[in-house]
């Protein structure tokens, strides 16, 4: 067969299906090693990415109305510190009205703790290897029945045997209980107690970094960013840029407002179901449940999680202690399945399994503030993909309906 003849088959194919690129093996190495990199440094760089992130991210979203205020000649510092203000100030005040049910619950902790500690004893107590034990009473009344027997018909008769006192039955020995579970549980609660002590100053410098990183992101971010796009020859389609901005700037602030709305409706609605039905504590856990659904899939998990042990608190363990999950879990399925889809839209469209693989990374990388922030991050960089038309077969596979 000719060489001719062997090639026309792949001419064919690629008439068919286009050319297919090949990537040179070196290339993808390197791009796989480059992706570790990337991760790596996201992961060991936390301390001083995150409230980078984050602060890039509210500047986004706040960004806009600083530009409105800027149009009335109100100056940047003065609105940026008006809306960090009217953002903090409510919050602010929530976590007073919380302050007292919070002492409550963290005095209760001890109290659950220590149950759980008795309750673990008993049942390590139980799958302790056992000890020799003393004859049960039954048993015992038929040995000595069985004695006087044999006594009462002359066999193994003694006269020195029945001079002999008989000894007394040793007593039972005491098993002491194996409560190396329960060990380990107070143990585990203090390291983490010690993490969480030795983590506060950390977090509060991070909190600090945001508020100003935020501040001058705000005030001082909008000109910089003009004359990057001036000054930097990369950047060859000025209106473009400015344009992508504007656009992830619009539909990040009308999706993180959208949703922060949704959590509010779904807190209130909660808070007031479960203040009906006689939950101690509603407010908090209306408030709880808002904050956790920021974090699909797993926010409602943990939420359910608290309510069923809050349940079990008041009500103890019998039937009615579920009544507070039931409640949320009714409304949070009313919200998901039918409101939150139809007021976002197809543009904000996520397929869940992508969704929830992004939200366990993001969680493995930065924690809490990850989980919370994945989605908003998420969004930013489907909508920029979208806008430069790069990644499009990713894009596509993103919005695949669930």
């Amino acid at each position: 067969m000719s060489e001719l003849e062997q090639e026309a088959p792949s001419n064919e194919i690629e008439e068919i299906t286009g050319p297919r690129k090949q990537v040179p093996p070196v290339q993808m190495a390197l791009y796989w090693l480059l992706s570790l990199a990337i991760l790596y440094t996201l992961y060991f760089a936390k301390s001083l990415l995150l409230p980078v992130v984050v602060a890039a991210l509210f500047a986004l979203l706040l960004s806009p109305l600083v530009g409105v205020f800027k149009r009335f000649h109100i100056p940047r510092v003065l609105s940026a510190l008006m809306l960090l203000a009217l953002i903090g100030v409510p919050f602010t005040l929530l976590g007073m009205q919380l302050a007292e049910p919070a002492q409550k619950w963290a005095k209760r902790i001890p109290e659950l703790s220590a149950q759980l500690t008795d309750e673990l004893d008993e049942f390590s107590e139980k799958l302790s290897p056992s000890k020799v034990q003393a004859p049960a009473p039954a048993q015992r009344t038929l040995e000595i029945q069985e004695k006087e027997g044999f006594r009462l018909f002359g066999w193994f008769r003694d006269d020195e045997e029945e001079e002999k006192p008989e000894k007394a039955p040793a007593p039972p020995p005491v098993n002491v209980p194996d409560s190396a579970v329960s060990d380990r549980v107070m143990q585990g609660s203090v390291e983490l107690m010690v993490q969480l002590l030795g983590a506060t100053p950390v977090v509060l410098a991070q909190f600090l970094t945001f508020v100003i990183l935020v501040m001058f992101m705000l005030v001082f971010g909008p000109l910089l960013y003009t004359n990057f796009i001036t000054v930097f020859p990369q950047v060859r389609d000025k209106q473009a840029a400015n344009e992508l901005l504007a656009d992830v700037q619009h539909e990040l602030s009308r999706y993180i407002l959208t949703v922060s709305a949704i959590n509010a409706v779904l807190g209130v609605v909660t808070g007031f179901a479960l203040w009906a039905m006689g939950v101690e504590d509603a407010l908090l856990w209306g408030v709880m449940v808002g904050l956790l659904n920021f974090a699909p899939y797993v926010g409602p998990i943990i939420g359910m999680a608290v309510l069923c042990l809050a349940g079990v608190v008041q009500y103890g363990p019998v039937l009615l202690a579920l009544m507070p999950v039931l409640i949320y879990f009714s409304i949070n399925m009313i919200e998901a399945q039918f409101f939150t889809p139809m007021v976002l839209g197809r543009n904000m469209r996520l397929n869940p399994l992508i969704l929830m693989l992004w939200l366990i990374a993001w969680g493995w990388v930065w924690g809490v503030v990850g989980v919370l922030i994945a989605v908003p991050l998420l969004v930013c960089l489907k909508l920029a993909a979208a806008r430069l038309n790069v990644f499009t077969h990713w894009v596509k596979l993103i919005e695949t309906p669930g």
